[in-house]
Order: C-alpha cells, then structure tokens, then sequence
C-alpha cells in the first residue's frame, strides 16, 4: 500500500511539473510576442505636416539641397520634403529618408510613404518636429482617389521615423559644381544608399598620398580649395551618418569638366 501511495504521489507531481513548465513556455512566448510589437510601434514618432509648390509638383525647383531639377526626376520622383530648421541642421541632413503616415483626416490611408530630405522651410520651428512636404508627397498619405481632399487639410498631426534610404538600380552620382576649377573643386553627391546623409567626404587626387578634407559649402555641396593645382582623377571616400566608410576609387577621371555628372558603381 505505501509502495502504491509514494508511485501515485510521484507521478502526481511529475504531471504538476510537466503542466507549469508549459504554462512558463506558453506565458514567455506570449510576452516575447508583446515586447516584440512594442518595440515595432515605438519606432514612429508624432510631427506636424504641410506642404507648398503645386499640388503634384516637387516643392521648390531643386532646393536648399543643391540637387536641382533632380528633385522632380527618378529616383527622388518629387517624393521629397522640405525639413525645419530643427530637422534639417545646415543641410546635414540633406539625402536623409523619412517615412511618414497620417490617420487623423478621413482621407489619409495609414500606409507609410518615403521621403527624401531635399530642401529646408525657413520659419517652420513653430513645431518641435515639422516636415513641409511638395504636393505629390501630401496626397501619396492619402486614399486613392483623395489626395486633393487631404491636401484641402492643409496641416496635419502624422507619425515619422527615420529609415534607410534604398535606390535600386540607381547609380551613386558625383555632380561637378559648375564652379569648379584646378584650384578649387565642389560636388554634389546624390542617391546614397543606407545613412543617406553625409558626415563626411574625403578626396585623393593622383598627385597625392593622403585623403584632402572636403567642407560642407552649403546643403549637398562638399568643396575643397587647394594651393597647388589638384590633378586627377580624384578617388572620393565618403562617410555616412552612421560611421560607414565607401571609396569611389577615380571616379572624377582626367579631363573632367564643370557640370558634368560622374557615377560610380559602388554604393553604401
């Protein structure tokens, strides 16, 4: 009978084991899952819209940036913003990809559309965060068939983050400013992948052994003055946002000419 007793209570706890491992399995999945979709929604973050230029156009024709008639073309296909002042930093930010969604107006659809930092609103701090986007970017928030109904809005409350910026199939370009010269030579580099933005670009001319600093000049225009003549063709390192290094080895090659546009096919 004790033998019988002490094999019943063992498999009696054997079975209460079994139950709470499962239960402490079941209950750990369940808030991995949460913490999971927690960490998804914490990714969007509130700011103010508007928008300005024509209601399908790209804004302002080319903008603080420097990338010109660009803005209006693939890839950038005027899906493009201007940023505050707060946002756009001196034009460091300039190539930065956002996506922004809108639900607070019937006509917004909730699906999330990628733009591109090209132009600053000079005035917009009124805002902690506000994107002034061109008009195609506006009415892609909303539902087909509504985009004048969103755009009617004028300014709206919307949810931001920042992502990566990815032009497949679109060459990095090297755009010689049309200033250029043996003594002083600027660029505007359009269409990088990943940060989007620029912390830094480097040059190495054939008659040197070490990278030349470029400076910021204004918006996307990195320059670089020179005592001596700078002879190519140039290599041109670049450093993104996030510490990332990329070499377009010669990519400004022997007789190059002001205004011309140069691509490479390496990218971030």
């Amino acid at each position: 009978m004790v033998f019988i007793l002490r094999n019943s209570l063992f498999t009696y706890l054997a079975i209460f084991s079994l139950l709470s491992n499962f239960c402490s399995c079941f209950n750990s999945k369940l808030l991995t899952l949460n913490v999971t979709k927690l960490q998804s929604d914490s990714d969007w973050s509130p700011a103010q819209v508007s928008w300005y230029g024509s209601p399908n156009g790209a804004g302002s024709d080319g903008g603080a940036c420097g990338y010109g008639e660009a803005v209006g073309k693939p890839p950038f296909s005027s899906l493009i913003t201007a940023a505050a002042s707060s946002l756009f930093k001196s034009g460091r930010t300039c190539g930065a990809c956002y996506q922004v969604k809108c639900t607070a107006n019937t006509a917004c659809s909730g699906k999330p559309v990628t733009v591109v930092i090209t132009d600053e609103c000079p005035g917009c701090d009124s805002e902690p965060v506000l994107f002034d986007l061109s008009g195609t970017s506006f009415g892609a928030m909303a539902i087909s068939g509504h985009a004048d109904q969103l755009r009617n809005a004028g300014r709206l409350q919307i949810q931001y983050r920042r992502v990566e910026c990815n032009y497949p199939g679109v060459l990095l370009t090297f755009r010689v400013d049309t200033g250029s010269s043996a003594y002083y030579f600027a660029i505007v580099i359009e269409y990088v992948n990943g940060d989007g933005e620029l912390a830094g670009v480097e040059l190495k001319p054939l008659n040197s052994f070490s990278w030349l600093p470029m400076q910021k000049s204004w918006g996307a225009v990195w320059k670089i003055n020179s005592q001596s003549p700078l002879k190519a063709p140039f290599s041109i390192k670049l450093t993104g946002d996030s510490g990332k290094t990329l070499v377009a080895n010669h990519i400004i090659p022997a007789g190059w000419k002001p205004g011309q546009i140069y691509t490479s096919v390496v990218n971030f």
